[in-house]
């Protein structure tokens, strides 16, 4: 004879155990380039070590970050900090509190052109030379790839739980912005890059997740298969790529929010489907509105196009400088703009 109570009871701990594998797989993390460093109206900047930490999302929220992003250029030179005067050793310090928090981290290198010694801006062509090992730009690229490695190194050691640490290894690269870039050199010569980093990432022992993640897509014809040749043509291979995402920023306020969503579907339809395709986790890498010159861009933007993608692990929103005033991608507190972010994360 059927026990009703025990299938009620067995159905209900299965309708459960659904539920909250469903809760799980929706949590979406969301990120902030140098949250606990500097925010628009305060940094901290100095070489000394703070007893506590301060956050952008914190303030605003009371709610810590699920995810940090951090930038390793300057590290090829030994400097004591980087391109945006982040000491190296604060880094460090903030990468440990976040793994302690539970939350993650996000390295992103923008390294200094090996030919000219410019910044990652000098588009110099110089990725061929940089993959042929009898030329010196190759043994100058050697020598910057072992300290960017030994560095991260470092920060991965520092994990409390699998999974802490994202590296994002040349990003944009289908932009010409960078001279890592798609004009730069050929798709060969990128992958080969990216492949030489990461390899170097592993001999050194290295634990993280790795993330590829281009920007515009315009090499071939403006249609979904031409986008989506464009990603996977540069894409680095499975054994190197844990995270496939795009970068994509809104630009022109209000005006510019059409502009915006058509790029952004373009370019996430094509990383989602290569993501499947692949078996790799999918992310929204980098956006943005800056100065949130598009009024509610939050959640009148931002959520709904997120919505619309429910397989983005994590979204990361760009920096608040201290020291430039309209550079800043997380609202000002007491602004209508912060009470909509507020709104944005309890809908994520």
């Amino acid at each position: 004879m059927v026990n009703v109570k025990m299938v009620n009871k067995a159905l209900l701990l299965l309708l459960a155990c659904a539920l909250c594998a469903c809760q799980q797989k929706s949590k979406m993390l969301f990120g902030h380039q140098d949250d606990v460093v500097y925010g628009s109206d305060w940094q901290r900047l100095s070489d000394s070590t703070y007893a506590d930490t301060r956050s952008c999302i914190h303030d605003l929220t009371g709610q810590w970050p699920d995810l940090i992003g951090f930038d390793i250029g300057g590290i090829e030179l030994n400097h004591s900090r980087n391109l945006d005067s982040v000491p190296f050793s604060r880094m460090i310090e903030e990468c440990a509190r976040q793994f302690e928090r539970g939350g993650k981290v996000t390295l992103s290198w923008h390294a200094r052109n090996p030919l000219t010694g410019g910044n990652s801006w000098d588009t110099t062509p110089c990725l061929a030379q940089i993959i042929d090992p009898d030329t010196d730009v190759h043994d100058t690229m050697q020598v910057w790839v072992e300290r960017a490695a030994a560095f991260v190194a470092q920060i991965a050691a520092l994990q409390k739980q699998p999974d802490q640490l994202i590296v994002r290894l040349w990003h944009e690269q289908s932009g010409n912005w960078f001279w890592w870039g798609r004009e730069a050199g050929s798709a060969d010569d990128y992958i080969a890059l990216w492949r030489w980093t990461r390899n170097y990432m592993n001999l050194v022992g290295v634990k993280a997740l790795y993330a590829y993640s281009p920007d515009k897509l315009t090499l071939y014809e403006d249609t979904p298969e031409g986008a989506y040749r464009e990603t996977a043509e540069w894409y680095p291979g499975d054994e190197y790529v844990d995270i496939i995402g795009t970068d994509c920023y809104h630009h022109g306020g209000a005006e510019g929010t059409e502009d915006y969503l058509y790029r952004a579907h373009r370019q996430l339809d094509a990383a989602a489907r290569l993501a499947k395709e692949h078996g790799k986790r999918l992310a929204l890498t980098e956006t943005g509105c800056e100065a949130l010159r598009c009024p509610n861009w939050y959640t009148t933007v931002l959520l709904p196009l997120l919505r619309e993608y429910p397989d983005i692990e994590y979204v990361l929103v760009w920096r608040n400088a201290w020291d430039i005033p309209t550079h800043y991608f997380l609202p000002q507190s007491n602004t209508a703009e912060a009470e909509d972010f507020k709104q944005f994360l309890k809908q994520l």
